[in-house]
């Protein structure tokens, strides 16, 4: 029993260092985002990433590569679309557009979106905490935007920039349910498992293929030659700690946890970039963004816990998260 629970608080940690680490992609953007165009960004902090895992992977990158099927192939490219190339375009266009504060936050309405398209595309049984999950999200994302009070300084503009953010997130949920829907179809058993820190690796270089053609257009080397120490210092950070080792964590922090645990942790996101908003970039939270907050934070805390009530509910069903690091 001491042995478990250690397991457990260890995994804790992991995850709160990964989503910690993830949470300060907004602030570590806005440093760049208006310097450097949006592929390029992409571009350069992938590299970044890559590099840092080609040491970690070794030869076991080069050995799972020979044995990927095409089936493999076309699910690293859909995560890679997914999970970083769109997810990233639309956060950096949409954070010149917002706050920092507000960007954070709603970049943790993804359990609540990922529930409610579980729901609709994988039929899975929902209860009332599903429900009221999805019901704080939504008020929460509503109450930031002002929809509830006549505040004049809501513009289209700062709505377009928020909806981009959402945007974001979504394809964030997209990611985890394509995840989810092939790990049904194809079970956990499989001759040649590929690495986690691997998987990593393949879809950082697709994800990079991807961002590098647009990139291309944007005028790279002139623009990055006339960036400043800080614009590089974020590209590193962007790629390696936000990329490269919130993944790493991730992984290492869901083979000792559960899956609702890990939803109950993804409200350090919001959480870090808030307060990293407030103390770096000197941002002021309002009393809206600061309810709204607590209203998205409220319901990733209720769809972890709906997480659990359906797994003891039903212990034959498939937990993606548990499959995907076995």
């Amino acid at each position: 029993m001491k042995q478990l629970n250690k397991i457990k608080w260890k995994g804790q940690i992991y995850l709160f260092m990964a989503f910690s680490l993830a949470g300060t992609s907004v602030v570590s953007a806005r440093f760049i985002s208006d310097q450097i165009g949006v592929f390029t960004i992409t571009s350069i902090s992938l590299m970044f990433a890559f590099l840092f895992l080609l040491p970690v992977c070794g030869r076991k990158l080069f050995k799972s590569l020979k044995a990927l099927s095409a089936n493999d192939f076309f699910l690293f490219s859909l995560q890679a679309v997914f999970g970083i190339f769109l997810f990233r375009i639309f956060l950096l266009n949409g954070l010149p557009l917002t706050s920092s504060i507000e960007a954070g936050i709603l970049i943790g309405t993804t359990p609540a979106i990922t529930a409610v398209l579980a729901i609709i595309f994988l039929k899975e049984p929902f209860n009332m905490r599903n429900i009221a999950g999805i019901i704080a999200t939504a008020v929460g994302v509503m109450t930031m935007q002002g929809l509830f009070t006549n505040d004049s300084n809501f513009t289209l503009r700062h709505l377009l920039g928020n909806l981009l953010v959402l945007c974001a997130a979504t394809c964030e949920s997209i990611f985890n349910i394509l995840s989810r829907l092939v790990i049904a179809r194809n079970g956990p058993t499989k001759k040649h498992e590929v690495p986690p820190h691997v998987q990593t690796a393949f879809v950082i270089a697709i994800a990079f293929i991807l961002c590098l053609i647009p990139a291309l257009f944007e005028d790279p080397f002139h623009r990055l030659s006339a960036a400043e120490l800080k614009d590089w210092l974020s590209l590193v950070w962007y790629g390696v700690f936000v990329t490269a080792m919130a993944f790493m964590f991730w992984y290492s922090g869901i083979k000792r946890c559960d899956a609702y645990t890990a939803a109950a942790f993804s409200g350090m996101m919001p959480l870090t970039s808030m307060v990293l908003s407030v103390i770096i970039l000197g941002e002021q939270a309002s009393w809206q963004q600061l309810l709204g907050g607590l209203l998205v934070l409220s319901g990733m805390i209720l769809t972890g816990l709906a997480t659990a009530s359906a797994k003891d509910s039903d212990p034959h069903r498939i937990n993606y998260y548990e499959q995907t690091v076995k």
